[in-house]
C-alpha cells in the first residue's frame, strides 16, 4: 500500500475484519445463553466477557464450572487455552513492539485470535508500513469484533432459555476456528501439530474436568516442534 495513511490503514482494518460480524454474533450470543444457564447473573456475563475477553477460555471455564471442578483447574484450564496469546503477543512484538505503552496495552487487552489473524497477515504483507500504521490496522480490525463481543454476550443473557436449541447457534464455535486457522498451515508442521493435537484430544476426551485439551495442545506442540527440527536436519 504505497500511499497508506493511518487513516486509510485504520478502515482497512475494519474491512478485514469485517466478515467476523458473521461469527461473532452467534459466538458471543451462544457464550451468554450459557453463561446464565450455567447460573451466572445478566451482569455477571457481560463482566465476564469484558474482563477475559477471550471466548475459547470463557467456554472452557463455563463447562468446567457447570461439572464443579475445583477453582484451581478452571483457572489453570483457561490459562492453558489462552496461552496462545502469549505466542500471538511474542510474534506480533518485531511489528508493533515500538508502539507507545497504552496502545501495547490496549493491544494487549484486544488480543483476540481474529485481530492477530489478519494483523499478522497484513504486516507480512506490506512490511515497508509504519508502527502508528500497524497499530491503525490493528484496532481497525478488533474494532467490527469486541464491541460485539460485549453486546451480543449481553443479549444472549437476556434471552436465556428463551432461545429454542433448534436455533443451534454452538455451529458457531467451531466455524470460527476454522476460518481462522485454516489460513496458518502454511507448512507441514503446522499440519502436523494440528492433526497431532486432533488425535490425542480426542483420545484423551475421558479425562477428567476437560484437561484433555490441555494434554493435546501440549502434544500438538511438540509434534509441530519435532517435525520442524526434522525439516532442518534434512536440509542440512
Amino acid at each position: 500500500m504505497p500511499t497508506t495513511t493511518v487513516k486509510s490503514a485504520y478502515l482497512k482494518g475494519v474491512a478485514d475484519g469485517a466478515p467476523f460480524i458473521l461469527v461473532i454474533i452467534p459466538f458471543a450470543s451462544l457464550f451468554g445463553l450459557i453463561a446464565t444457564e450455567a447460573g451466572l447473573s445478566v451482569f455477571e456475563s457481560l463482566t465476564f466477557s469484558v474482563v477475559v475477553i477471550a471466548g475459547a477460555a470463557q467456554f472452557t471455564a463455563l463447562q468446567l464450572l457447570q461439572e464443579n471442578a475445583p477453582t484451581i483447574v478452571v483457572l489453570a484450564s483457561a490459562l492453558a487455552v489462552n496461552l496462545r496469546m502469549a505466542m500471538y503477543s511474542a510474534s506480533l512484538t518485531p511489528w508493533i513492539g515500538r508502539a507507545k505503552l497504552w496502545q501495547r496495552a490496549l493491544a494487549a487487552y484486544m488480543m483476540v485470535d481474529q485481530s492477530y489473524v489478519v494483523s499478522i497477515a497484513e504486516f507480512e504483507r506490506n512490511p515497508s508500513l509504519s508502527v502508528a500504521q500497524r497499530m491503525a490496522y490493528f484496532f481497525g480490525a478488533v474494532t467490527p469484533v469486541v464491541p460485539l463481543w460485549y453486546g451480543f454476550t449481553l443479549v444472549g443473557a437476556f434471552l436465556g432459555a428463551q432461545v429454542p436449541e433448534s436455533w443451534a447457534l454452538d455451529f458457531a464455535i467451531p466455524i470460527t476456528f476454522l476460518a481462522m486457522i485454516a489460513p496458518m498451515f502454511r507448512t507441514i508442521a503446522h499440519v502436523v501439530a494440528a492433526f497431532g493435537a486432533v488425535v490425542v484430544s480426542l483420545l484423551a476426551v475421558g479425562i477428567p474436568y476437560s484437561l484433555g485439551i490441555i494434554v493435546a495442545g501440549a502434544a500438538g506442540m511438540v509434534a509441530g516442534a519435532a517435525t520442524e527440527t526434522w525439516k532442518e536436519r534434512q536440509r542440512d
